[in-house]
């Protein structure tokens, strides 16, 4: 599958490193001179300024670089040929961009009626907010993510990485994938508008159903959850654990293991929905028992108990777990700049007939593979070099 991708930062660029790892063809159709603003972005800025930012190393590989200026006539029809080849069209303008740029859904249905065109917007193609501009961090304090995370105290507080920006690729890519089922089968495109603030609303599920359907307002409650208890963060001697007793029989494990026997028919934590109405009762008593020991040693300790439990990890921490190199999360591709070291990057979470999945290639220099495309579309080498004095490539 041949997908266009004409996406910046993050949430287009990762839907569409998602379908690239599964096998697509990802052609990044990039500004001259520019190109991806995530080239300029990451915490290296020595990378950042050769325009391999770590922002774009992390979710370009295995894609193929075509700059094209498509404010430029020229640049448009070389546009309109690739369409024509295409299967798919990934780009995350501003709503109404691309259609300014002469390229509306119903000019790209006539280049190609079989083009699965999936744009991804912070608030949609319709509605009236769909002009405004958005970011991560607007995202997850309009769908009201800010509002239930962190404590009481310290809500509301953004989440440690951009998550909405990710669930709006996965939306992205899952539904892209979906609409070339209905192609295979039909022979007809689709139009797909995501939207990042619908697809974080509706991925909290849980917790917009509690307002939807019980009524009750969610509210920020820090490690805690608020369907069970003991489900949270607990103190020890060195680190934190995470426990997620949520079943009755894990409950009663946990209190055997750690020989708190009395705590299994206290008439306060007997059932689940009054260990809820006690759960800081609850967590207090743990933590007398859990306090005589590391995280590490109670861990160990609970492992095989059946009770869901492990300690609370830095980055660095879980980066080195033994069960991601087992998976083979990671994988080493050349540095796109040539440098002896290598570029460690992340797979697809997910594992096919049991294998992991990896990108094809590094990330791509800007515009590496501009002649190489322009060559496959019919361009001769006098073309090319005609689209460049033009400025189009």
């Amino acid at each position: 599958m041949r997908v266009l991708d004409l996406t910046n930062v993050l949430a287009g660029p990762f839907a569409g490193y998602q379908l690239g790892l599964m096998g697509a063809d990802v052609v990044k159709v990039e500004v001259p001179g520019s190109g991806d603003l995530a080239r300029s972005l990451g915490g290296d800025a020595e990378l950042s300024a050769e325009g391999l930012g770590v922002s774009f190393l992390a979710q370009n590989g295995g894609k193929r670089s075509l700059t094209l200026d498509l404010k430029n006539p020229a640049g448009r029809e070389v546009f309109e040929r690739l369409v024509r080849e295409a299967d798919v069209l990934l780009e995350n303008f501003r709503p109404g961009v691309l259609a300014r740029l002469g390229f509306p859904v119903e000019r790209l249905r006539e280049l190609n009626a079989g083009l699965v065109y999936c744009a991804v917007s912070g608030f949609g193609q319709t509605g009236p907010m769909r002009g405004r501009p958005a970011y991560d961090q607007i995202i997850q304090g309009l769908s009201g993510i800010m509002s239930v995370t962190g404590t009481p105290e310290s809500a509301p507080t953004r989440t440690g990485f951009p998550i909405a920006d990710t669930l709006g690729g996965y939306a992205a890519a899952f539904a892209i994938s979906a609409a070339l089922v209905k192609r295979a089968r039909t022979g007809i495109g689709s139009y797909l508008d995501v939207s990042m603030l619908e697809t974080a609303v509706a991925a909290m599920g849980w917790v917009v159903s509690d307002y939807l359907v019980a009524g009750r307002v969610p509210r920020a409650m820090g490690n805690e959850n608020a369907t069970s208890a003991p489900s949270g963060t607990f103190r020890t001697a060195a680190g934190d654990l995470n426990i997620a007793a949520n079943k009755q029989e894990q409950y009663v494990e946990l209190c055997r293991i750690l020989d708190r026997p009395d705590l299994i028919d206290d008439v306060r934590f007997a059932t689940r929905e009054s260990r809820k109405a006690h759960r800081a009762e609850l967590k207090a008593e743990l933590e007398r028992t859990l306090e005589r020991e590391t995280a590490t040693h109670w861990d160990e300790l609970l492992a095989g108990s059946g009770v869901p439990v492990a300690p609370v990890l830095t980055v660095e921490e879980a980066l080195s777990l033994e069960q991601l190199s087992a998976r083979e999360l990671f994988h080493e591709v050349p540095m796109p700049d040539g440098r002896e070291r290598s570029l460690r990057v992340l797979g697809s979470s997910v594992h096919v007939d049991g294998h992991p999945v990896a990108p094809t290639s590094r990330p791509p220099r800007l515009g590496e593979h501009t002649t190489e495309i322009l060559t496959a579309l019919g361009y001769t080498p006098t073309q090319i070099q005609a689209l460049a004095t033009k400025g189009a490539t």
